[in-house]
C-alpha cells in the first residue's frame, strides 16, 4: 500500500514539474508543428514490441507530446534534439 502511495507522489510531483503536457493524436502535431516557426522538437525512438517515435515541442505556452508508429515528416525550419528516451509521466 505504502509503495502505491509513494509511486502516486512521484508522478504528481514529475507532472507538477514538467508542468502542463497535452497528448495528442501523431496528425495534429504535425498540423502544429506547421503553424510552428522554426519548433524546436525533441525527438526519441522507444519500443519494446516494436518501434515507435515519442516527439515533444512547445507551441503558444503550452507542451505537446505524441508517439508514432512511423517517423513523421519535419519542417525544414525545424531544430532537433535526440533524446535518449522521453518520459511522460501517468
Amino acid at each position: 500500500m505504502a509503495a502505491g502511495a509513494a509511486a502516486g507522489a512521484a508522478i504528481a510531483k514529475a507532472i507538477k514539474v514538467s508542468g502542463m503536457l497535452i497528448r495528442v493524436e501523431p496528425e495534429e502535431f504535425s498540423k502544429l508543428l506547421n503553424r510552428a516557426k522554426d519548433p524546436l522538437i525533441v525527438v526519441a525512438e522507444g519500443g519494446i514490441f516494436g518501434r515507435n517515435y515519442l516527439y515533444l515541442m512547445s507551441y503558444k505556452g503550452l507542451t505537446f507530446f505524441t508517439r508514432s508508429g512511423a517517423p513523421l515528416p519535419l519542417p525544414g525550419g525545424a531544430e532537433l534534439v535526440k533524446a535518449g528516451r522521453i518520459w511522460i509521466p501517468g
